[in-house]
């Protein structure tokens, strides 16, 4: 049975992660108002950003859609759930606020993708995975189409956007054999 403390909590939590949307996105209340027609009143969306109101799945996933972002990204991580790379090993949980601040050392060296594997990843990873390096290689305009190795920023942006560690990453990778 869920309190009633526990699902405020959750609200807050939620709401806190709408604002960070929103703010990302350099949207004032307002904006978003005027912006969807007037489907998501300021002050409603005000409401659910300070945890007040509770927001519905329907009008999540549409919200989701007006952001242009997967309904995930709207939602806190779970606290209690173990990161992707971090799952398998056994190793400690990263708490995504300490992330910058890990006391586990970063390893220098890059990281080897194998392009052709990447649909041994988990769906929701291999989708980000995916789209971060047909970024990099747009930008580096490299197209091999086999493999390309990820500089240790980029190791370290898509290991946060995964919600985990660089070594994690590194860890996700070899588990699923993306990792050359």
């Amino acid at each position: 049975m869920v309190d009633e403390g526990m699902t405020t909590k959750y609200a807050e939590r939620v709401g806190q992660r709408l604002r960070q949307v929103r703010k990302q996105q350099r949207l004032s209340l307002q904006a978003v108002e005027s912006t969807s027609q007037e489907e998501f009143k300021a002050s409603v969306l005000g409401a659910y950003e300070r945890g007040e109101r509770a927001i519905s799945v329907p009008r999540l996933q549409r919200l989701a859609r007006f952001y242009n972002v997967p309904v995930d990204q709207l939602l806190p991580p779970d606290e209690a759930e173990p990161t992707w790379g971090e799952r398998s090993s056994g190793g400690p949980v990263i708490d995504v606020r300490d992330r910058a601040t890990t006391a586990r050392p970063e390893r220098d060296e890059p990281v080897t993708i194998d392009l052709t594997r990447l649909d041994q990843l988990p769906p929701a990873e291999r989708e980000l995975v995916t789209r971060y390096v047909g970024m990099i290689q747009l930008q580096r305009q490299d197209f091999n189409g086999r493999m390309l190795t990820i500089r240790r920023e980029d190791l370290r942006v898509l290991a946060w956007l995964l919600q985990t560690s660089p070594d994690g990453l590194r860890r996700g990778l070899e588990d699923a054999g993306v990792r050359l």
